[in-house]
C-alpha cells in the first residue's frame, strides 16, 4: 500500500479525453493513492462536450499546458507522483525538470528537444496535424482510420474502433508544431531540463509497436538524461502501440507502474 494519501496526477495526450483515465484512477485509488485527472486548459468536462465544441483547445501551447498543470499541482497540499501519456508525458518530464512532483511516470512521451531519431511512422501519425500549416492555431481531430495508424495499429480492428468510439476528441495541433520544430528553436517550449539532479526519479515506458512515438525516440530521450544522477529508469512494453495506456492491456501497465512506485518507497 501507498502512504495513505499520496496524491497522483495523471496528464494525458492529444486526442484523448481526461477521462480515458477513469480505469487508472479507480484502479490507484484501490492501491492507496489519491488520484485525480485533470484535463487540459479549456478542455470541457465531457467527450460529448469536447467534439460540439473544438474551439474551446485552439492554440494551446506546450507551456499553456505545462503552467496549467503547475497550477494545480500547486494546489495540493502534498507533492504528486505526476504520470503522463504521450504530450502528456513530455509535460511530465518539464514538471518534473522545475523541481514539480515526487516523481513521473513519461508514457510514450512525446519527443524533447534534444532527441534526434524521426521514424518514418511517426511523421505519418503527426500528418493529420503537421500536413497543413494553417492547423497551428487549430484543434484538430483524428479519423478512424487516423487513429488505428497512430494509436490502435496493435490491436484488433473492433478494439481500435471502439476505443476511437470511446475517447477521441479533437486536440490542439500547436505542441505537434513545437516539438516537430524543437531542434531548430533556441527557446523551445518542448525544452526539458535534464540535467536537474535534484528531482524525483522518472521512469519512462515505450510500446515497442507504437507508431506515435517510436520506441526509438524513447530510448533517445532516456539519453538526454545521461549527465543527471538522478533516477531515470526506461520499460518497455513488447508488442504494444500508443493506445496502451486505454486498450485491454492499460493494467498490464498500470501494475507495472505501481511495482515501480513501490521500488522507489512512493
Amino acid at each position: 500500500m501507498a502512504d495513505p494519501g499520496t496524491p497522483v496526477v495523471f496528464i494525458h495526450g492529444l486526442w484523448l479525453h481526461a477521462t480515458s483515465w477513469t480505469p487508472w484512477i479507480d484502479h490507484f485509488r484501490a492501491a492507496g493513492y489519491a488520484p485525480i485527472a485533470p484535463g487540459w486548459p479549456h478542455e470541457p468536462e465531457t467527450v460529448e462536450q469536447a467534439r460540439a465544441n473544438p474551439d474551446a483547445v485552439a492554440d494551446i501551447s506546450i507551456d499553456d499546458a505545462t503552467g496549467h498543470y503547475a497550477s494545480i499541482i500547486e494546489g495540493l497540499e502534498r507533492p504528486p507522483v505526476i504520470i503522463g501519456h504521450s504530450f502528456g508525458g513530455l509535460i511530465t518530464e518539464k514538471l518534473l525538470g522545475q523541481g514539480i512532483g515526487l516523481a513521473g511516470v513519461a508514457i510514450d512521451p512525446a519527443q524533447i528537444k534534444g532527441v534526434l531519431p524521426l521514424p518514418l511512422a511517426q511523421l505519418r501519425a503527426g500528418l493529420p496535424a503537421l500536413g497543413n500549416p494553417a492547423n497551428l492555431h487549430r484543434a484538430v481531430s483524428l479519423t478512424e482510420k487516423e487513429f488505428r495508424f497512430g494509436f490502435g495499429n496493435a490491436l484488433t480492428d473492433e478494439e481500435s474502433s471502439e476505443l476511437y468510439r470511446r475517447w477521441t476528441i479533437p486536440s490542439p495541433a500547436r505542441p505537434l508544431f513545437q516539438a516537430a520544430a524543437a531542434n531548430f528553436v533556441m527557446h523551445s517550449q518542448a525544452k526539458v531540463d535534464t540535467h536537474r539532479e535534484d528531482r524525483g526519479p522518472l521512469l519512462l515506458i515505450s510500446g515497442t509497436a507504437d507508431h506515435t512515438v517510436p520506441d526509438v525516440v524513447t530510448r533517445s530521450t532516456l539519453k538526454q538524461y545521461r549527465d543527471s544522477t538522478a533516477v531515470t529508469e526506461l520499460k518497455q512494453f513488447e508488442g504494444r502501440g500508443h493506445s496502451l495506456t486505454v486498450d485491454s492491456g492499460w493494467r498490464e501497465v498500470a501494475d507495472s507502474v505501481l511495482g515501480w512506485l513501490r521500488e522507489h518507497g512512493i
